[in-house]
């Protein structure tokens, strides 16, 4: 289930490179964007906003990134049918899943789902600002609903992180700073 990385990517302390720095750089601007959007006071509404927009810009950088980018960037390298998805989940509840160089098949769920929800977070708070969503109570509780939820994936991602970092003795708060990961 594994996967294994190229001799070639291995580094003198038995070190693998997984994550470039588009990756990181992404994760952690989408971190600080989400953040600096949720924490602006309505006072500072053009903070708000544009924050919005700078998290949509990232999702849009994802999404193309998840296409082109490197190899363990890319969806095709770790979004995996519903079978794959569903040994992982059986295993992972006996607390015997594999691990992963890349994301694991649950990984996968959730980066699509924040990344969807991130998405309808910013369409729908643009659309707020426009002459036809201006006011719209709909579109306001969309964007409250989408938020809200982002919140609870956002704290079972990291819960996830910090689960997989002891189970499998392995940092991965740092992996997503640093781009390596043990062999």
């Amino acid at each position: 289930m594994t996967d294994t990385p190229k001799a070639s990517a291995v580094t003198r302390d038995n070190r693998v490179k997984v994550w470039d720095p588009a990756v990181r750089v992404f994760h952690w601007s989408l971190v600080a964007a989400f953040a600096v959007a949720y924490f602006t006071p309505d006072s500072n509404r053009d903070i708000h906003e544009w924050s919005g927009y700078v998290a949509l810009g990232l999702v849009f950088f994802r999404l193309v990134w998840g296409v082109i980018g490197s190899r363990h960037a890319r969806f095709s390298d770790f979004v995996s049918g519903p079978k794959r998805l569903s040994d992982y989940l059986r295993r992972a509840l006996k607390g015997q899943e594999p691990r992963y160089i890349g994301h694991n098949p649950a990984a996968a769920i959730m980066i699509l789902f924040l990344l969807a929800a991130v998405g309808v977070i910013g369409v729908s708070g643009w659309l707020l600002t426009t002459d036809w969503g201006w006011g719209s109570e709909t579109i306001e509780e969309v964007h409250e609903i989408a938020v809200n939820i982002t919140l609870v994936a956002i704290a079972l991602h990291v819960a996830a992180a910090i689960y997989e970092s002891v189970h499998h003795r392995e940092n991965l708060v740092r992996s997503m700073v640093t781009g390596h990961k043990r062999r």
